[in-house]
């Protein structure tokens, strides 16, 4: 266990040792748990940041309609100046990977930041009202600040997820349900097929007893 210890690094086990009371046994178990339901976590979210950017892509593509290139060229000026650098970066990648340039190959490399950044108060005039509320027909009443607060927490997980952060103070039930509600507002059928797949119950129901 001391090997593991020194591999991991006493800085990471840390929070982990101070939640067993500096059991290593028990922290090392916790750690292994919190891979686990981190993993599981980030399954069901791939499903829910697929679903988020398509649906918002969609809406976007028809508020751009016949204009010259795609939404993300932004003809009318809309998006921030953040936008625009999180979308040149995405085009760099794409040409890193050595492909050619498609919609679909932009918009796979944007970030759940970015799609959720697209619900702030700045473009409730501009994007959420006219267009981007009708990704979510199943969101009642339709509300700007509902929708960005769900997806803002969801980009939290996924950020500690994908850094490989402690996620057991959380409340991952409320998580899970948070992310079968953003699914049920985009469509009601994906929302019953991530709930039939995902593996995040039987993970919680695991946690070690600390």
């Amino acid at each position: 266990m001391a090997k593991i210890e020194g591999v991991l690094s006493s800085e990471r086990l840390g929070p982990y040792l101070r939640a067993c009371r500096n059991d290593l046994t028990q922290a090392i178990r916790l750690y292994e748990w919190n891979v686990q339901v981190s993993g599981a976590c980030f399954e069901s979210l791939s499903i829910v940041e697929v679903s988020v950017r398509n649906a918002l892509s969609a809406e976007l593509t028809a508020h751009h309609g016949s204009l010259a290139g795609y939404w993300y060229d932004d003809p009318l000026s809309v998006l921030s100046a953040q936008a625009h650098d999180d979308i040149a970066k995405a085009r760099r990648r794409v040409r890193e990977l050595r492909r050619p340039e498609s919609p679909g190959r932009v918009i796979a490399e944007l970030n759940f930041s970015f799609w959720r950044f697209l619900l702030a108060r700045r473009y409730e005039a501009t994007l959420w009202t006219p267009h981007l509320r009708h990704a979510f027909p199943n969101l009642q009443p339709q509300s700007r600040q509902t929708a960005f607060a769900a997806l803002e927490s969801l980009n939290e997980l996924r950020n500690r997820v994908a850094h490989h952060e402690s996620v057991y103070r959380r409340d991952l039930e409320s998580d899970m349900l948070t992310m079968f509600r953003v699914l049920n507002w985009i469509e009601p059928e994906v929302r019953e097929w991530a709930a039939s797949v995902t593996r995040i119950p039987t993970v919680l129901a695991k946690r070690p007893v600390v």
